[in-house]
């Protein structure tokens, strides 16, 4: 490596103070990744969802749309962004499609295994009493699968929050600007913080819906070794 190549040492004061005079920027894009990650989600989540219980009742149909699913994880983002583009513009509209591709993948396959995974016994119990497929669906199925839907949630979110990231390269906005900035002006300080707050944010969007399933699996009386945070909101909880 020659030394025009070597990057220099940087300090930990030198990202505090970075952090320090460029918080309202890193604030703004932080809420910006946000919002692209909330509206991704709550446009891939309902329809993922209806896909997996929709899939339960038929195996073909399984095979073809959990594999189909898989296809979409595989295009990459910016080929998928550049492909968008035409129909969709320059901006977050073609990122959220994408991302929502990106996200059905983890939920349709956890909800289809979470449904198809209740024991016979539990649905010939409702059905013992009367309950209509669908009664069977809301009142016995769903409650039993949301743990592991909400684990599939979990790991759609993470994938969303890191691929957002990319976005800013179309003009999405979001951390990911930060990044590209960086790696353009050779700011190391500039990429690696805007890197370390995509990561928290991914961390912690883990962590919080890691805690509702958790908290979900107790509801169904399931043994596990709770976190901490979920013992602190079971305490919390009435």
């Amino acid at each position: 490596m020659t030394a025009g190549n070597v990057v220099p040492m940087v300090s930990v004061g030198a990202y505090l103070t970075f952090i320090q005079e460029n918080f309202g920027e890193l604030l703004t894009l932080l809420i910006e990744h946000v919002l692209i990650t909330a509206q991704t989600v709550a446009i891939a989540v309902p329809i993922a969802v209806a896909l997996g219980i929709g899939i339960t009742y038929n195996e073909r149909a399984a095979t073809a749309v959990l594999w189909l699913a898989g296809i979409a994880m595989t295009i990459p983002s910016l080929a998928a962004f550049g492909l968008l583009i035409p129909f969709l513009g320059i901006g977050s509209p073609p990122v959220v499609f994408t991302l929502v591709l990106y996200s059905q993948l983890p939920v349709i396959r956890n909800t289809y295994v979470g449904l198809t995974g209740i024991e016979e016994s539990t649905i010939q119990a409702g059905r013992g009493l009367g309950m209509t497929r669908g009664q069977r669906l809301l009142r016995i199925q769903i409650p039993k699968a949301l743990p592991i839907i909400l684990a599939g949630v979990r790991n759609a979110v993470v994938i969303v929050v890191g691929v957002a990231a990319v976005g800013a390269f179309v003009g999405a906005g979001g951390l990911g600007a930060l990044i590209f900035q960086g790696i353009r002006e050779a700011n190391p300080v500039m990429t690696v913080v805007a890197t370390i707050v995509v990561s928290a944010l991914a961390l912690a969007s883990d962590y919080g819906i890691a805690t509702i399933e958790q908290l979900l699996r107790l509801r169904n009386g399931e043994e596990i070794n709770a976190r901490l945070s979920t013992q602190l909101c079971r305490r919390a909880l009435p």
